[in-house]
């Protein structure tokens, strides 16, 4: 039985990840901070493995990967937990752009490193990482967001190469808006989240999760058409062309 190991388990793509690969017949650890959620989710699960993780703790991170090894190691690491803050820069404050940063950047980077010997013992070893499509250019009241999903690109990219010859593929997914709790219950709304339309569910990330561990996919896996368009755009236009479509769809 195939076993994949996910944080952010407790709700949104996480949770509908989790339930996917379940129904698939693997076996799933789950994480998250919220553990009220996540043993909900455990018992709907048939007892799967859970554990309340805090992603910013090293390690936290090595004691939750060795629990859920158990010396049997797991094929699939899904980097999926993340928040989302959206607001004028200068609203945000440096607490809150730190929190951004520290869960989403160094946080994938603690349980990166944490699951590397684990997955080592698998024969197909992936590791799965939630970019977004706001790492193709810096996306205006979403700059530390945008900014830490760059570094989730540009650490993807990075290991994509360096553990190739450890026969581990790094790749990871990128969504524009997502409906998930995260979205539903922002404060502030960006206004470029309305003008692209939130159209992808969580189910249709864990989808494409579910492809990224079972196919030999790209680096970076786009999910949506509009994102697909812009993507392209980029490609063969001047990238000045990105920065007035992205001028255009922020603005107040």
């Amino acid at each position: 039985m195939k076993r994949i190991m996910i944080t952010g388990a407790a709700s949104g793509i996480g949770l509908a990840t989790a339930t996917f690969f379940h129904n698939k017949g693997w076996q799933v650890g789950l994480t998250d901070i919220n553990e009220t959620a996540l043993a909900k989710l455990a018992r709907e699960l048939n007892g799967s493995w859970y554990q309340r993780l805090d992603v910013t703790e090293a390690t936290a991170c090595q004691k939750a990967c060795e629990s859920f090894s158990q010396g049997k190691g797991f094929d699939v690491l899904f980097n999926c937990a993340g928040v989302l803050r959206m607001g004028h820069f200068e609203d945000i404050s440096a607490e809150q752009h730190k929190q951004i940063i520290d869960i989403n950047v160094m946080g994938l980077i603690n349980m990166t490193l944490a699951a590397q010997p684990h997955l080592q013992l698998s024969t197909e070893p992936v590791v799965i990482n939630m970019s977004s499509a706001s790492a193709l250019y810096g996306v205006p009241h979403l700059a530390s967001y945008s900014a830490s999903k760059f570094a989730v690109r540009a650490l993807t990219e990075a290991l994509n190469i360096e553990w190739a010859r450890q026969g581990i593929r790094v790749v990871d997914i990128m969504p524009p808006f997502v409906k998930t709790p995260m979205i539903d219950g922002a404060i502030f709304r960006a206004p470029v989240v309305d003008r692209l339309g939130v159209n992808l569910t969580a189910e249709d990330i864990a989808a494409k999760a579910w492809q990224a561990a079972n196919e030999n996919v790209p680096v970076h896996n786009p999910v949506g058409r509009t994102f697909k368009l812009i993507k392209l755009m980029d490609k063969v236009l001047p990238s000045v062309s990105t920065k007035l479509t992205m001028t255009f769809l922020s603005r107040e």
